[in-house]
């Protein structure tokens, strides 16, 4: 129990070296904008995000060490710890606000105002950050060898193999530019068709793939079982649920279609079918899933919050003259969340009473407890945050009924509600890898916890005007932004509010999840493949399979984890890259520029031409992938 005694960081708590910079700070918040924005996109395309701590660290490295010259590891972390911020707000936003957006399109309320979305974000993410603070002593240091952080430490490894940074961090803006090139000439020249679809006459499934760079990058990142999984549930719904309801409902007119079914299919096909009832089949899975994830994780959750109240007792860190000690004081600490949880309540912009605001403190600390430390155990993509989310979007939900707040008032309450505990668990999470990063190298604890203030901040002012854009653009719950978690919170508040729910085919997809739970598959990846378009879950298979292959080919070689983890770091270059130009296009979109440069109707290529042109582009990509992993690493270690 004496590890914090024993262990020694990289760099020695007697020895001062630059961190909070004028060039970490600027680096950071462009990164936590860039990451923010594009996980953003991809969050509302997908249902995923992936985490910008590890790319962040190695761009850091590449222009501090290799471009600028410096040899400062502590102000790359700075630069990676604002930078990963930035990714996690967004996370915690994209799967709850854009319900605001999608009640205003039914005419139920006002569409959300920027000031309103930031002031959301804001609040949930300084909450995030200062609720963990005084939990980094006793979960970081006095657990330094019992919780592992494994992105927490993996980043650390990146940053302290710092003479490959440069290296690495071409990789990185090489998947960010090639990415980019990509998305342009798909969905900005539109010079192939996004996506290649298959169908059997007489049979009404549908069997296809996107040709994405970041949706393939996110199968590849999230590696095979994962990607199986998810293509599993897409093919459960579109080669045989879909077929089955056209089959046995040809001459119903089941809610919520207004017309019969087989009349729905003849004039929008499998796509018809999928948007009317297997959105909802897939909202029942993924409700499930999450509170499942929950359910099996409540008794690491009350160990967890019971283990970390008793080691708070007693110990603070911030009391300690020691550079690696000190955390922001105390008092601040106590004064700042009680000021943010009055602004919750006061606050016009957020339509939250004072029970809510009480809500919000009770559930955000005990969940930024929990996820602090399950990232800690389990990592953080294994962290239930949306069930988290879930759960207290039930009780709020519940709690505002009982009390009178009903109609668009109480549905935006409990939305924002959901909001900001969302964003606590999502920025817990974070601050406590970045922090356990920090500790292996010998950060000083307070200037990362500013470093993550600053990162909040810079992403909240961003993310209101990233989820305008794309609204104005495409729309949520459209074909291009499926945004399946805010739908669901969505339906969630609406099915406690009026009941306004098809029932039927919510607790087909709840107990359909069950059985999947029963036989040991993990549920929450086969619901998103549930709920999502099957072309776009064969694309992220394609992903996990180009892993594979890249695993099976590099398991026998001295530097294979190397290969493979070039293979991450060009996937994770291309995530941002899509997303940058997808927020382009939606500004291109809103000027009328898209149609300017639409080159589509101009080639008049046939279909089977266009779809091998797809294939082919798609091939292209994968060889890309290829040349930047497996080939990449054969011309170094010749």
């Amino acid at each position: 129990m004496n590890n914090e005694k024993e262990f020694k960081p990289y760099i020695p708590a007697e020895k001062v070296t630059p961190e909070l910079t004028v060039t970490s700070i600027v680096m950071g918040i462009i990164l936590a904008v860039v990451f923010g924005a594009a996980n953003a996109y991809l969050g509302l395309r997908v249902g995923m995000t992936v985490s910008a701590s590890i790319p962040a660290a190695v761009i850091s490295m590449g222009v501090i060490r290799v471009i600028m010259r410096k040899n400062s590891i502590l102000e790359s972390n700075v630069v990676q710890t604002i930078g990963s911020a930035g990714e996690s707000l967004a996370a915690g936003a994209i799967f709850t606000l854009p319900a605001l957006f999608l009640w205003a399109a039914e005419g139920k309320m006002d569409k959300p105002g920027i000031f309103e979305i930031t002031i959301i974000a804001l609040l949930g993410g300084l909450l995030g950050v200062f609720f963990m603070v005084p939990l980094r002593n006793a979960l970081i240091v006095k657990e330094h060898g019992t919780l592992p952080y494994p992105e927490g430490t993996a980043c650390a490894e990146v940053l302290l193999a710092g003479e490959e940074g440069g290296a690495n961090a071409s990789t990185v803006f090489a998947g960010l530019g090639i990415a980019a090139a990509f998305k342009f000439v798909i969905d900005g020249l539109k010079l192939v068709p996004s996506e290649v679809s298959f169908r059997v006459k007489g049979f009404a499934g549908e069997i296809g793939t996107q040709i994405y760079p970041a949706v393939m990058s996110v199968g590849y990142i999230c590696g095979p079982k994962i990607s199986s999984y998810m293509f599993a549930g897409g093919c459960i719904s579109w080669l045989v649920l879909i077929p089955l309801i056209v089959l046995f409902g040809s001459e119903l007119t089941l809610y919520p279609g207004t017309v019969p079914i087989g009349e729905l299919f003849a004039t929008g096909g499998a796509s018809a079918i999928w948007s009317n009832y297997i959105k909802y089949i897939g909202a029942g899975a993924l409700a499930a899933g999450g509170i499942i994830s929950l359910i099996k994780s409540l008794p690491l959750i009350v160990r967890t919050f019971r283990d970390a109240m008793k080691s708070m007792k007693g110990g603070v860190g911030s009391d300690s003259n020691e550079r690696t000690a000190q955390d922001l004081s105390m008092k601040f600490i106590l004064i700042a969340i009680l000021v943010l949880t009055l602004l919750v309540w006061l606050v016009p912009a957020i339509p939250v009473t004072l029970v809510g605001a009480i809500i919000v403190v009770i559930f955000g600390f005990f969940f930024a407890t929990v996820s602090s430390r399950m990232v800690g155990l389990v990592g953080s993509s294994n962290n239930p945050v949306s069930g988290m989310a879930i759960a207290t979007l039930l009780f709020a939900t519940i709690i505002l009924k009982l009390t009178g707040d009903v109609g668009a008032h109480g549905m935006q309450g409990a939305i924002a509600i959901g909001s900001i505990i969302c964003i606590v668990a999502a920025i817990a999470g974070d601050t406590s890898q970045d922090l356990k990063t920090g500790y292996l190298l010998g950060s000083t604890p307070k200037k990362q916890q500013i470093g993550e203030v600053l990162g909040v901040v810079a992403a909240a002012f961003a993310i209101g005007g990233v989820l305008y854009l794309l609204d104005a653009a495409w729309g949520f719950g459209s074909e291009e932004l499926g945004a399946p978690q805010a739908m669901l919170m969505k339906m969630i508040i609406e099915g406690v509010m009026d009941g306004n729910l098809p029932w039927a085919l919510v607790f087909t997809g709840v107990f359909l999840a069950i059985v999947i739970e029963i036989l040991g598959i993990p549920v929450l990846p086969f619901a998103i493949g549930v709920y999502l378009p099957v072309q776009l879950n064969a694309c992220i298979m394609v992903g996990g399979l180009v892993r594979l292959g890249v695993e099976k080919y590099s398991a026998k070689k001295a530097n294979k984890d190397a290969i493979v983890n070039d293979g991450v770091l060009f996937c994770s270059g291309m995530i941002a890259g899509e997303g940058l130009v997808g927020i382009l296009l939606a500004l291109f979109a809103i000027g009328g520029i898209d149609q300017v440069i639409n080159l589509s109707g101009k080639l008049n290529l046939a279909p089977a031409v266009a779809n091998v042109a797809s294939l082919g582009v798609f091939a292209l990509l994968i060889l890309i992938v290829l040349k930047f992993s497996v080939w990449k690493k054969r011309k170094e270690s010749k």
